[in-house]
């Protein structure tokens, strides 16, 4: 829970600005409000907010997600964390046989996050097929109208 700023993510078309964070709020029924907001090139706060929930109650790091009633939940999967420093997500949703969406995010507590820790968690998301020449690093300065 708290809030939780993208260092690197693989690009997707739903995240143009800079200073993306995220924070999750657990809720009474025991699924968990999401709230992620970024800063457009204009100067205003874009916010989306979403509802995610454990669908396995074996399996507490894979979620499904939901920003829209229209759509389905998408897969939302903590590949590694220690809910202090960093955490590693990964998506992948297939729409068709040949059609599919890989997202991906290194979120941390803090703006920045350490050289190394980061390579660490490179390999992570390698680990789970995640093509690493892709990741794009998240600007993450100039971010004081988001406090």
């Amino acid at each position: 829970m708290g809030t939780w700023y993208e260092v690197e993510k693989l690009p997707a078309v739903f995240e143009k600005g800079t200073c993306i964070q995220a924070t999750y709020t657990a809720l009474s029924d025991g699924s968990v409000r999401v709230l992620n907001q970024e800063l457009l090139s204009n100067g205003q706060i874009s916010s989306t907010e979403g509802v995610a929930k454990v669908e396995d109650p074996a399996q507490p790091a894979a979620l499904a997600v939901s920003f829209s009633k229209e759509s389905p939940p998408g897969p939302y999967w903590i590949l590694s964390t220690d809910y202090k420093t960093y955490s590693v997500v990964y998506s992948c949703s297939q729409y068709s046989p040949s059609l599919h969406q890989n997202l991906a995010w290194i979120l941390a507590r803090s703006r920045t996050l350490d050289k190394d820790i980061t390579s660490r968690l490179r390999g992570v998301l390698a680990a789970a097929g995640v093509h690493l020449d892709r990741l794009e690093v998240t600007n993450q300065t100039g971010c004081d109208a988001m406090a």
